[in-house]
């Protein structure tokens, strides 16, 4: 079997509030076509930038990888 890189996706999860019970409210906002070679403190450091632009807390950070399977 063998992997093709594809792309990677940022994504970040913001803090819109609480509910009832204190748990927090969170929106996904997703940034597609990261490179795959991107490191993940490059990756890191840009989701801290964008966070600062969306005027919410940033809850989490994720990378998402996708590749392609074949044989």
């Amino acid at each position: 079997m063998n992997k093709t890189a594809g792309y990677s996706s940022l994504v970040l999860q913001l803090q819109t509030g609480t509910d009832a019970t204190g748990k927090p409210k969170l929106k996904q906002k997703e940034f597609p076509n990261v490179k795959a070679t991107a490191t993940d403190q490059d990756i890191f450091e840009v989701a801290q930038a964008l966070a600062k632009l969306q005027g919410l807390p940033l809850y989490s950070v994720m990378r998402v990888d996708r590749a392609e399977l074949n044989q």
